[in-house]
């Protein structure tokens, strides 16, 4: 029994990642022709984006406001306060940054797209589509897919930039550390490529999360239940693969 069940296991998930990838390769073919209807991707960057900014300002302020509690904490144990711009530039750039933006990204934005898109598959609305010779990956699904892609960066940027002036407020403002060295060092130790480390996380996290907002969506169950437990497989999975994800590739990039 145990191995049966052992067995059964390993034939869904093969099964699901199957799935995924099929409907992956689909998707990505429709997203060329669904620029042709460019206000419809860029209404859904909007959603994707600027709904998610308000939660994502204030965690990039809170988090940057810690990480200058915690790091001038550790640095002045070594006497090198200054070094705090560093430190926090590098931590929200390369780890922090993408990662908590995927997270908040898959809880505000990946929700709302598995039950918007659910929803519409509940109310017969995407069959009703397919009556009509209307492709709904292509009008339903590839916008929202591109919105997400698109927005993930932006919105990544956005929580870096708040992040430092948290750190910059608590670290200069509060703890005295010099304002110059605090820039100056940030400046001079950053390179191209921590830069391209966290704009690669974040594009690739946005693929993720976005993939399984769709696709969960799409395939939902056609009841009040079943969008449910898609919305919160949607959460988990993205959560899970972010954090997967962001390990491989920072063993790639070091």
């Amino acid at each position: 029994m145990k191995n049966g069940n052992g067995e059964n296991l390993i034939l869904r998930f093969v099964r699901i990642v199957g799935q995924q990838a099929l409907f992956f390769f689909t998707l990505v073919a429709q997203c060329v022709p669904a620029f042709a209807r460019p206000r419809l991707v860029v209404h859904q960057i909007y959603n994707a984006g600027a709904r998610s900014l308000i939660i994502i300002m204030l965690s990039g302020l809170f988090v940057g406001m810690a990480l200058g509690l915690l790091g001038f904490d550790l640095l002045q144990k070594f006497g090198s306060e200054d070094a705090l711009g560093v430190a926090s530039a590098l931590g929200l750039i390369k780890a922090l940054g993408p990662v908590l933006t995927a997270l908040l990204f898959a809880g505000r934005a990946g929700t709302s797209l598995t039950s918007e898109i659910g929803l519409m598959r509940a109310t017969d609305q995407l069959t009703a589509m397919e009556m009509m010779a209307v492709d709904p990956m292509r009008y339903v699904a590839a916008p929202r897919f591109i919105g997400g892609i698109v927005a993930m960066p932006l919105l990544n940027a956005i929580f870096i930039i708040i992040g430092l002036f948290g750190t910059q407020l608590i670290g200069v403002q509060q703890m005295g550390v010099d304002a110059g060295s605090f820039w100056s060092q940030m400046q001079s130790a950053l390179g191209l490529s921590d830069i391209w480390e966290g704009v690669s996380k974040s594009l690739v996290f946005g693929v993720a999360c976005s993939l399984i907002a769709v696709y969960e969506g799409y395939n939902a169950p056609p009841t009040a239940e079943g969008v449910g437990l898609a919305t919160t497989r949607t959460v988990v999975a993205s959560s899970v693969l972010v954090l997967l994800l962001n390990y491989i590739m920072t063993a790639a990039f070091l």
